[in-house]
């Protein structure tokens, strides 16, 4: 197969291309490289199976040739983390349904496979946890910017399926639930490699809020097993398919297994949401997935916990230069 990876430079996309690269397929990425990194894929430049195009796939001219070449599309470009999502609320509509429409368009032109990377942010502060993918949305008001990367994301989730719905166009949506792991950045607000990074560098760990939130961390590795047995799933076209880990840990628990695993000094430090995002933040207390569909449809279920998810974590920051840590 050819694929065609919107954001494959990025932290998420670069672990698809090796796999698929590994899997033996052709893949072209498409990238801006505004978020992602040329150093994720910078060992794959070589491989005669790959390629990379730096450039916006709003450039319609130029996707229109890489969709028609193409067997099929994995779009993950978007915008990444929730500091960027505060800090240019414009760029976060325009850059994520912009994009999608575009990719949607051109593939439905000539009938290309599309598995949107979306986002479990699409729930927002719904408390009807686990969260199913039929279940209700709770979206707060417009004048809380935290909500604009939310509702732009559904927004993609409805063009897609629109063009199931109209054109039979296979379409699956990938709801991921914090995805993490090597090669993630912290500087985007992505709380894991943060904490890990201030752990090996013996500086306080700052947890937002009171540290009794929740999330589910889900190993990049075990992300990318869920999004190519979607794409490889007849039966997941015309769906939205949770893909994360369903095992709760809560950040100030989370602080502290980092501290221990990395076996560091550090403190652990709590500071209001105020002072890390300015007025206007708020934040979901749990976040965790029902994960019964995507397990009817490709048996999927995460295998790495917590613990080894931050030693590799660890591993991975430990053999980077200082000056290039989150």
């Amino acid at each position: 197969m050819h694929y065609l990876v919107t954001g494959g430079a990025g932290f998420i996309g670069s672990h698809l291309c090796d796999r698929l690269l590994a899997n033996g397929d052709q893949v072209t990425v498409l990238d801006d490289l505004s978020t992602g990194r040329y150093e994720n894929i910078a060992g794959l430049e070589d491989h005669p199976h790959f390629r990379l195009i730096v450039e916006t796939a709003r450039n319609e001219q130029l996707l229109e040739g890489l969709v028609r070449e193409c067997d099929a599309i994995f779009h993950l470009a978007s915008v990444v983390g929730v500091r960027l999502v505060m800090d240019r609320p414009v760029q976060t509509i325009e850059a994520v349904f912009e994009v999608t429409a575009s990719v949607l368009k051109m593939a439905s032109t000539f009938r290309r496979k599309v598995l949107l990377a979306s986002s479990s942010e699409v729930y927002g502060k719904s408390k009807d946890v686990p969260f199913h993918e039929d279940g209700d949305r709770l979206e707060g008001p417009t004048s809380k910017h935290r909500w604009a990367y939310s509702c732009a994301k559904a927004l993609d989730e409805f063009l897609a399926l629109a063009h199931w719905k109209e054109s039979r166009l296979p379409v699956v949506c990938a709801r991921l639930f914090n995805t993490v792991g090597p090669r993630q950045r912290g500087r985007y607000g992505m709380v894991l490699p943060r904490f890990v990074a201030a752990a090996l560098a013996g500086e306080p760990l700052l947890v937002h809020g009171d540290g009794n939130q929740s999330r589910c961390f889900c190993h990049v590795a075990d992300v990318i097993d869920g999004l190519v047995g979607l794409m490889n799933c007849a039966e997941a076209n015309g769906n939205v398919v949770n893909v994360g880990s369903n095992r709760e840990t809560t950040i100030g628990e989370l602080a502290q297994l980092v501290v221990s695993i990395v076996e560091s000094s550090s403190e652990i430090k709590y500071v209001k949401y105020d002072e890390v995002y300015g007025e206007g933040f708020e934040d979901m207390r749990r976040r965790v997935p029902d994960l019964g569909r995507i397990e009817r449809l490709i048996g999927w279920k995460p295998r790495r916990d917590i613990n080894t998810i931050i030693s590799d974590v660890r591993d991975s920051l430990q053999t980077q230069p200082r000056s290039s840590m989150p």
